[in-house]
């Protein structure tokens, strides 16, 4: 029997085979993974997941794919981090870092989400892979296609970061820079998918390019001893990276795999530049407005988030809450995170870091409870956004008598302080 019964839309119910597809033909809505629990709830323990690969495929038996992974096989198990430092600086004492910035190709979580799509897109028979990216996907596409030997085509806004461009033509894909926003590239990805036969790791194999991410919350329950957290903090872009930790978590709670049920509050994070979802849920608004994006956080900057009514039905239905911050307090979180736990995250982190320290100054976490922050992507892909922030180097003479005359000046301490 196979682990993928079926597909069904979120809105209406109808149901469809397992095919590349992902909009209801009925009602338009999202379509998503239905998985045949009887199949796998007999060959799952955490006994066997234990034994398994140091990647995402240790959970293999709870992702919609009918064989063993082709690409990506090293992909996941990145760090669950006890961040000592930052916890002490926003009085919280069991504050965890879900590190993704060092995932296994291209550092970010995109890659678990791509692993999990390009795998499918081989079951079902393309040749040609592509994607409207924001980023960090445009690299993990890039990435493994050319490690599985795919076509790959990749669409980015005009105004990407350079790290990223060059992130992604170092594999050799197709990159075509498109003079528009997120939202503007994507409705064309969405035209050529239907013309080119493509498979769009996110359009026409959405649902399962977003199972992928299950696997973040998979990851943080393990590795606190099966145990789901408090409160996870998450950014958002198209909004499904947190209803799929929310999920995974929940599919571990059904398989009885985790101790304590899931009290999780999730949360979400924009940058105020781009905040169609938070804003909804701080104004208790039924519907999100879209946003044209203004932001340094290009990674999340999408103004008309796909899964934004799932993230807002997941903060509501778990109890959680959202926030957004200003262009500078972006910035401040990058340096925070960086100077109290040595992590270089890219601004989606310093999105998340100060949104995490404005919910602390709420009160919303208890002081004992179980904090995580989801890092999605390394600061090494969007150094210019900190060009200027960061103080600047003493320049001395190879001579101890130059090094001493600059360890006694101010300039040297303020650098050092900065």
């Amino acid at each position: 029997m196979p682990k993928a019964l079926g597909l069904k839309c979120r809105e209406c119910g109808e149901e469809y085979p397992v095919s590349p597809i992902h909009i209801c033909e009925l009602c338009f809505g999202p379509l998503e993974v239905q998985l045949n629990w009887e199949e796998i709830t007999p060959r799952i323990s955490r006994d066997k997941i234990a034994v398994g690969p140091p990647s995402m495929w240790r959970y293999s038996e709870l992702l919609p794919l009918e064989g063993p992974p082709t690409v990506g096989k090293n992909v996941g198990w990145t760090p669950l981090v006890k961040a000592e430092r930052l916890g002490h600086e926003l009085g919280l004492k069991n504050l965890y870092i879900k590190n993704d910035a060092v995932n296994h190709p291209t550092l970010s979580f995109k890659d678990r989400v791509v692993a999990c799509a390009l795998t499918k897109a081989r079951e079902f028979g393309y040749d040609t892979v592509a994607c409207a990216s924001t980023g960090n996907l445009a690299n993990s596409v890039a990435a493994h296609a050319a490690e599985g030997g795919f076509t790959a085509y990749v669409f980015i806004p005009s105004d990407l970061e350079q790290g990223k461009v060059l992130g992604t033509l170092i594999y050799g894909a197709n990159v075509l820079s498109v003079d528009g926003n997120y939202d503007e590239v994507n409705r064309l990805c969405a035209e050529a998918g239907g013309k080119y036969g493509w498979a769009f790791v996110n359009i026409n194999l959405r649902p399962f390019y977003g199972d992928g991410s299950k696997t973040f919350g998979y990851e943080i329950a393990e590795q606190l001893g099966w145990r789901a957290p408090d409160h996870v903090i998450v950014p958002c872009a198209g909004g499904s990276l947190i209803s799929k930790i929310y999920k995974g978590l929940n599919e571990l709670d059904r398989l009885k795999l985790i101790d304590g049920g899931v009290p999780t509050k999730m949360y979400a994070a924009q940058a105020k530049g781009c905040s169609p979802i938070t804003t909804a849920i701080k104004t208790n608004a039924e519907i999100f407005r879209p946003q044209k994006p203004n932001t340094i956080a290009k990674s999340i900057a999408i103004g008309n988030p796909a899964d934004g009514y799932l993230a807002m039905d997941t903060v509501r239905k778990s109890g959680g809450w959202a926030d957004d911050v200003t262009e500078q307090e972006v910035l401040d979180g990058i340096r925070l995170l960086g100077r109290t736990e040595g992590i270089f995250t890219e601004t989606a982190g310093g999105v998340t870091v100060s949104t995490t320290k404005k919910l602390a100054e709420q009160g919303r976490f208890g002081k004992d409870d179980i904090v995580v922050i989801a890092i999605t992507g390394n600061g090494l892909k969007t150094q210019e956004v900190v060009v200027g922030q960061l103080g600047s180097t003493v320049s001395i003479q190879a001579n101890l008598a130059s090094l001493d005359a600059a360890l006694g000046t101010e300039k040297l301490l303020a650098a050092a302080l900065a």
